[in-house]
């Protein structure tokens, strides 16, 4: 039967609970063993909560905060929130102090969920600062800390609150989550952004609900699907997934963090999981290093396994037909390689899902070969956020695949990418000028601006090139696009982080973060004496070695675009280090200016050539 399609969030909620609320719609561990919430429990914990905000005065419109990690109760809190007709301001956990009480202050929150005291001990300094009018309302999901929490309401004591209101007034919490319509705003996202102060992306229910229905179609989820949850739900692309899982009936199992992700999916064995490009570049980066210190014949079957793998993958990738020989070749590669990888993420995945980033096209080859398909999707938080997907069904690596439907996408003259539809949200929140930069009339209707610079090919794949504002011009004139590059090297194995520096510069060059602990088992293996990182980012031999690999991967770019000199630095880039923005995005500026000697050193004072 085809479900009508819901006026709001809250009517998504009640239509997939009225369907689903016999199953196990979350499950998290906790004790040691992993427990089942089914949807007619949901439905129950969030009607209460929503109640409980209702008798703290929220009203519609009101905006409300949500810091946590992700968790069960980030989407119960985000539904109830919903319901009151409120707007969900969410906060990553691992934003700046700074950025936190910008969005606190700009977004006029009323309340505000935290986590528990670790946060709370971290925005202390943030609260203590507000006025009694400015500072929200306190709710804290834990309540263990051991601490004095006065003015401070716990999540139970919110449901309980709830309860009593429910007793008088049965019928409220229909009469509030009905009271919604598409056009109502949803949340207000504050962009983390590799530049300048955060900017609170609008979206309203129509731009979500508009984009969970046609994802939801693409992604081809089954109602027998289980799912591992572990991004986090402050990031829009997460938060949209999981309003999928419920749409169409899908188990979410939350991990209990991004270091325990590894041992939660053999437990939850997932048939899909949604990631980022960092995650499989780690999981590849773990597998060189165990294979660096196996006997040299498993080194020579697990090289062969790869290039027969890719190979395979290729053949598939472009529907070519594969031949009887390779067809038993990949077949014994597979059981001594290959059956190990899908064991060790629960031998029942059917697909993952990478947003967030680009996905560099030779890993996704790596990991197609090993029977682990990698779906690439494109989006940003301003389009709700999906815009395109390659679908289980017709996947092309290196692309980003088609628009979903009901959304439109177009090439501006200057190879900038134009969105169209109702994904596209309404704006930014009290910044009409930055708005009208992004969202402009054409001839053909408005169209979102996303700043990508990319192609449409046949059959309406989808290829990103670049950032516009990323395009290196160096000081002879030349453009170079980086992102192509570093994907390029980010394919060599003990390659962890990279990032290409050269605007204004005679020649671009590349700053790269080595894999440590592989790069110490190749130093043994070679004879190289010292493995303190600091050492060996400037052993000579190992400059070299990178040196060489990188020529290799880009042998074929343009003259102008070949890096010229490298630098190996011994800190991964973070989000604490300030190198990333909390979605994983590498802050360019950030960079050069941190490194800027190391980056001068790689060019001559007075340059002649």
């Amino acid at each position: 039967m085809t479900k009508s399609t819901p006026k709001s969030l809250n009517e998504l909620f009640g239509i997939a609970i009225a369907e689903f609320g016999g199953r196990e719609v979350y499950r998290y561990k906790r004790d040691r063993r992993w427990h089942g919430v089914k949807g007619v429990e949901v439905r129950e914990r969030v009607e209460l909560l929503t109640l409980g905000l209702h008798g703290l005065g929220v009203r519609k419109g009101d905006r409300v905060a949500l810091l946590s990690e992700s968790r069960p109760e980030w989407s119960l809190t985000d539904y109830a929130i919903l319901a009151n007709g409120a707007v969900n301001v969410p906060i990553y956990p691992t934003q700046s102090v700074d950025q936190v009480d910008f969005i606190l202050r700009n977004s006029g929150a009323k309340v505000l969920f935290i986590s528990g005291f670790r946060q709370l001990r971290r925005i202390r300094p943030v609260l203590a600062n507000m006025t009694d009018a400015e500072r929200p309302q306190l709710i804290m999901f834990d309540s263990d800390g051991g601490e004095e929490v006065v003015g401070i309401l716990t999540l139970e004591g919110l449901a309980s609150n709830g309860g009593q209101i429910k007793i008088g007034s049965p019928a409220l919490f229909s009469e509030l989550s009905g009271g919604v319509e598409l056009s109502d705003l949803a949340t207000i996202i504050y962009t983390s952004g590799t530049t300048g102060v955060p900017k609170g992306v609008m979206l309203t229910h129509l731009n979500l609900v508009s984009n969970v229905i046609a994802a939801g179609d693409v992604f081809q989820l089954q109602g027998s699907d289980t799912a591992l949850s572990f991004l986090p739900l402050s990031h829009v692309f997460e938060r949209t997934v999981l309003y999928i899982y419920l749409w169409r009936g899908v188990t979410v199992s939350f991990a209990r963090g991004v270091e325990t992700v590894s041992e939660d999916i053999k437990e939850v064995k997932p048939t899909v999981v949604t990631a980022v490009p960092r995650l499989f570049e780690k999981i590849y980066a773990t597998i060189n290093k165990r294979v660096s210190e196996a006997k040299p014949l498993q080194q020579k079957i697990f090289q062969r396994a790869i290039k027969v793998g890719k190979r395979y993958a290729r053949k598939i990738d472009q529907g070519e037909s594969i031949s009887v020989f390779l067809q038993l070749e990949y077949r014994l590669l597979d059981r001594l390689v290959f059956t190990k990888w899908r064991e060790a993420i629960g031998g029942r995945l059917r697909f993952f899902v990478s947003g967030g980033a680009a996905l560099p096209s030779d890993l996704a080859t790596i990991f197609l070969g090993a029977g682990i398909p990698i779906l690439q999707g494109y989006g940003l938080t301003e389009t709700s956020p999906v815009v395109s997907f390659n679908r289980p069904d017709n996947n092309r690596i290196g692309t980003i695949g088609q628009p979903i439907p009901g959304v439109k996408v177009k090439v501006a003259e200057d190879g900038e990418l134009l969105v169209q539809g109702d994904c596209v949200m309404r704006g930014y929140y009290l910044m009409p000028e930055e708005t009208s930069q992004v969202i402009r009339d054409g001839e053909d209707g408005v169209w979102f601006h996303t700043g990508d610079i990319g192609t449409i090919e046949k059959h309406d794949f989808i290829r990103i090139t670049d950032r516009k504002k990323d395009l290196i011009k160096t000081s002879l004139g030349k453009y170079i696009a980086p992102q192509p590059i570093e994907n390029m090297i980010r394919s060599i194995p003990m390659v962890e982080q990279v990032i290409v520096i050269g605007n204004a510069r005679k020649f671009p060059v590349a700053l790269i973060v080595p894999s440590l602990d592989a790069l110490a088992v190749y130093a043994r293996n070679n004879g190289i004496e010292s493995q303190a990182p600091a050492d060996l980012v400037r052993e000579p031999a190992i400059i070299d070695y990178y040196k060489k690999s990188v020529d290799r991967v880009t042998r074929d770019l343009a003259s102008h675009e070949k890096i010229k000199k490298i630098a190996l630095l011994e800190q991964e880039f973070s989000i604490e280090g300030g190198e990333l923005t909390p979605t994983l995005k590498v802050r360019r500026k950030f960079v050069e200016e941190k490194h800027h000697q190391t980056i001068d050193a790689l060019y001559p004072k007075f340059e002649t050539d």
